[in-house]
């Protein structure tokens, strides 16, 4: 599809400094680093952000979102976001990423642009709170107005395949803002995605099971009925996975 490999951009989501590591084997341009990807990702530990950083060789763009659930903070939160944006350019990030909402589903520009200010003179990414928004041109809009480099979205839908009809005409509307699609995005439909919206750049995971090396495991701890994840593994990037989609790309 594209002629070839600087004509686009991988970014994966990295949930640790092996999956950073697994993300720049598999040539990867650029990772989104966060923690707790069950909620859809929060601010990482800065050992990990420090780690990350350290790795070279790839970019590591790091979420901060101080919690799970939905994208309007409150003074408290606002004010440790603020913090968490100043630790990880301290730390050495290469961006930021961020999003929040007013409560009638609108972009909150007047945070916004305090965050942005804090990230400054660093690159930043709008993540997915924008498929919450009520009104997804409008947002886009604000974010140019504020100067967001990059927006990641599933066009409002379930996943970017889905979602590749919005995801087109923001692109078509957008002056300055790049938007990626992210969700779903896999070796399988990464060409399609691209054809259907005529984006550049696109988020994946590329996350496979890594089971645990533990050779004792207390049965009593092996199905917790009121733990949602597996005590006995655990989930990072797959070089192989990432791999696939590049070269489905080209």
């Amino acid at each position: 599809m594209f002629q070839d490999r600087s004509r686009f951009k991988i970014e994966v989501c990295a949930n640790s400094v092996n999956s950073v590591l697994a993300a720049k084997e598999a040539g990867a341009d650029r990772v989104e680093l966060c923690a707790g990807m069950p909620e859809g990702g929060t601010t990482p530990s800065y050992g990990c952000i420090a780690g990350a950083c350290a790795v070279g060789g790839i970019k590591v763009n790091v979420i901060v979102r101080s919690r799970g659930g939905d994208f309007l903070y409150d003074a408290v939160e606002r004010q440790e976001m603020l913090r968490d944006i100043r630790i990880v350019k301290e730390l050495g990030a290469h961006g930021v990423v961020f999003g929040m909402l007013r409560e009638d589903g609108s972009i909150d520009e007047e945070f916004l642009r305090q965050c942005m200010q804090e990230a400054a003179p660093l690159p930043v990414t709008f993540h997915r709170a924008f498929d919450r928004c009520a009104d997804p041109v409008q947002a886009l809009e604000v974010l140019e107005s504020c100067g967001v480099t990059r927006l990641l979205t599933s066009g409002q839908r379930s996943n970017a395949l889905l979602g590749s009809e919005l995801i087109a005409r923001l692109i078509q509307k957008a002056k300055r803002i790049i938007v990626m699609p992210g969700c779903g995005v896999s070796a399988e439909n990464i060409a399609l995605i691209a054809q259907k919206t005529g984006a550049v750049e696109f988020h994946l995971s590329g996350r496979v099971r890594q089971e645990s090396k533990m050779s004792f495991r207390h049965i009593e701890f092996d199905k917790e009925e009121h733990v949602a994840i597996d005590g006995y593994a655990y989930q990072i990037s797959g070089v192989e996975k990432i791999r696939a989609a590049i070269g489905a790309l080209l």
